[in-house]
């Protein structure tokens, strides 16, 4: 049986991994007695921790939310994960880097020496793109301002510099019912309804002044697709829908799966055979899609759309022209060169 501190660490790590824990279902995972289960609890709230017993059939027990911060207990495995989470919202995410900071360094102070050395081997290191713009910072009481303007479901005001002119002067406040703040690449948006242009829009949160008083409450909308990470991926990449490309297509390639699945990030992959499988990607133009594919270097068979077919000819044209050079086509008209029927493109060399 494991020491009474190891058994309070496990019962505290349960506890917070859902809301309600029936006590006979916490003693089968504890490996111990519904007694003992009990005495543990009873321990715990003597260290602060607020949990309330559940009525039932069974009976349980919730962790609830104090009014003073109990002492903090984890496990090694949550703590590693804090620390990764702690470093990566310190390098990646701005407006906090300074408080995530502080947060690391004090988790570190209060780890075991084992944990500690362990934790100080991993780090973290977030590498921009190349030429990638460097990313504003963000305060975090705009952040909670904007924050709780969504919990509270309360219509927002706010001047919005443009990228354009960088200013708000002799502009008409913004109105928009806030729905999600999220990070996107680094920086923070904020998914709203705008009631002026009544659509949806996605505004850069370092941009926005809020004004006072915020507006009447409202009733929210149901936001398109319903999932607020695909709807923002499908704004950024130009879809008019939520979650999707602009254009996608379909080609069947002359590799095993497993090759294309590793060097495939957005997309599927299907297994046809040992040497063979099916592609489906997304890209912001038809003729930028074939290119995509082309890269794979294999051969390539077009299942469809027609749009992409066309695009693989009209690269053919284009790529023969190129292999050709200037002096050969000089003055001459170019013939249009098609693929077969199938769309199929020998681009292996």
């Amino acid at each position: 049986m494991p020491t009474t501190s190891a058994r309070l660490l496990a019962l505290l790590s349960l506890l917070q991994a859902r809301r309600d824990w029936p006590g006979t279902v916490l003693a089968d995972r504890l490996g111990v007695s519904a007694r003992t289960v009990r005495r543990d609890v009873d321990r715990l709230r003597e260290l602060g921790y607020p949990i309330a017993s559940t009525r039932g059939p069974d009976g349980g027990y919730r962790l609830g939310a104090g009014s003073a911060l109990p002492p903090l207990l984890f496990d090694d495995e949550q703590a590693v994960a804090l620390t990764v989470a702690l470093q990566t919202a310190a390098t990646t995410v701005t407006g906090i880097e300074e408080a995530a900071a502080r947060a690391l360094a004090t988790v570190r102070q209060v780890m075991p020496s084992r944990l500690r050395h362990r934790v100080d081997a991993l780090r973290v290191v977030a590498v921009e793109r190349a030429g990638a713009a460097a990313k504003p910072r963000v305060e975090p009481g705009l952040l909670m301002t904007l924050s709780a303007a969504v919990h509270a479901r309360e219509v927002l005001r706010f001047d919005y510099r443009t990228a354009a002119t960088g200013s708000t002067e002799d502009a008409p406040p913004r109105r928009a019912q806030p729905h999600h703040l999220v990070t996107w690449g680094g920086r923070w948006y904020l998914v709203a309804w705008d009631l002026d242009r009544d659509d949806w829009r996605t505004f850069r949160v370092d941009r926005i002044s809020p004004r006072t008083p915020t507006g009447p409450r409202f009733t929210p909308r149901e936001l398109p697709g319903g999932d607020v990470a695909a709807f923002v991926a499908g704004r950024f990449r130009g879809a008019t829908g939520p979650g999707d490309w602009p254009c996608r297509g379909e080609v069947i390639l002359d590799l095993p799966a497993r090759v294309v699945s590793a060097w495939t990030r957005d997309g599927l992959v299907e297994e046809l055979g040992p040497d063979r499988c099916r592609l489906v990607l997304g890209g912001w133009s038809w003729p930028g899609l074939a290119a995509l594919f082309g890269r794979y270097d294999a051969d390539i068979e077009v299942v469809g759309p027609p749009e992409l077919r066309d695009a693989f000819a009209h690269l053919a044209r284009r790529y023969r022209a190129a292999a050709e050079g200037p002096a050969s086509g000089a003055g001459a008209p170019r013939k249009r060169q098609s693929v077969g029927s199938k769309g199929r493109m020998n681009v292996r060399s």
